[in-house]
């Protein structure tokens, strides 16, 4: 077996390998001390790949899993967002029922930031638990009626009716109190107002009043601000033996599009690492034995987060940062053995 090193997860044929972890993060025999302040500045690196107005992908260097993943789950289900909780209907006389149609909803992702609400006493009063402080305010009016100036012969619902699809901009905000000055440059909207939320037919109508709270992931996940948070460790490929000719080509074909490359004198090298799955197909092969090995870099994350519209990538990053710090400082100020 060759020494792949303490920072790195061997991946074999028919096992994994080098995947002890330690009491203290990031220590390993090798080091022969523990977790350091110094060195950790050192060696930590956040590295941007690219960011848009919904993802964004980074790599985090130098981090212990523990940590690595204690931001995924906190982006999850701990960072608030705004969502739709209480749903007051007047009218549905729709064919999707009371139930469902509220739950579709709360599903709706809204451009709202979460800064600007308070959180909602639960134990208050039910007359005096909602406030312009901490609650938004959406309404649905939609009645589905005949389209006078339809087209002769176009036989599709849009021509010939008019309301026959709900979508999500047909929630309006109805501002509350002092909302219409704070949220004069935040528009309340769905963040994709081309959700369809029913279909409706002559005569049919739909009326309601929702009520949209601060809350968090962890409590329903239409509370939370992303799509999906996940990270991947670095793969590594060492190629131990020169690969040339018809073998390289082979080789290159054993993995993912851009992962090997082939130089001009014919032989194979790793090329953009950062693309591979570790399928393991490479490992198959008789003719390759003895000439790679794979692993996953054990402290090099590779995170992709998708947004669902309510705040930017990196703002959910950042928060999730904050919340991490707050529950160390709340831990570390606490009298032994008073941590609930």
């Amino acid at each position: 077996m060759t020494d792949l090193g303490s920072n790195i997860i061997g991946i074999e044929e028919d096992r994994v390998t080098n995947t002890h972890s330690n009491d203290f993060p990031a220590y390993s025999q090798s080091i022969g001390s523990g977790w350091d302040l110094e060195a950790f500045k050192k060696k930590f690196q956040l590295n941007v790949s690219f960011i848009t107005e919904r993802t964004a992908n980074f790599d985090l260097i130098g981090l212990d899993t523990s940590i690595a993943n204690a931001y995924r789950r906190i982006m999850i289900s701990e960072v608030p967002s705004v969502a739709i909780e209480y749903v007051y209907i007047f009218n549905n006389t729709s064919v999707i029922q009371d139930e469902v149609l509220s739950h579709r909803l709360g599903l709706v992702p809204l451009k709202v930031d979460p800064d600007l609400l308070t959180w909602v006493d639960q134990s208050a009063d039910e007359k005096d638990k909602f406030t312009d402080e901490n609650t938004i305010v959406l309404t649905l009016n939609v009645t589905c009626t005949k389209n006078p100036n339809a087209t002769k012969g176009d036989n599709r619902p849009e021509n010939l009716y008019r309301n026959s699809n709900v979508y999500a901009r047909d929630l309006k905000f109805e501002p509350q109190g002092r909302q219409l000055e704070t949220f004069k440059d935040h528009p309340v909207v769905p963040c994709d107002p081309d959700i369809l939320l029913a279909k409706l037919r002559p005569g049919q109508e739909i009326s309601l009043r929702a009520h949209c709270i601060l809350g968090i992931g962890s409590d329903h996940a239409k509370f939370s601000p992303v799509a999906t948070a996940s990270y991947r460790l670095m793969p590594q490929i060492n190629i131990l033996q020169p690969i040339t000719g018809q073998d390289a080509l082979k080789f290159q074909e054993c993995f993912p599009s851009g992962v090997i490359g082939i130089n001009e004198k014919g032989e194979a090298f790793v090329k953009d690492p950062r693309k591979d799955t570790v399928s393991r197909e490479v490992l198959r092969h008789e003719r390759f034995k003895g000439k790679v090995t794979l692993g996953r870099v054990r402290d090099h994350f590779i995170y992709n987060v998708e947004s669902t519209g309510a705040m930017t990538p990196e703002e959910i990053f950042f928060k999730s940062v904050r919340i991490l710090r707050n529950k160390a400082e709340y831990i570390r100020n606490c009298p032994i053995g008073n941590v609930n």
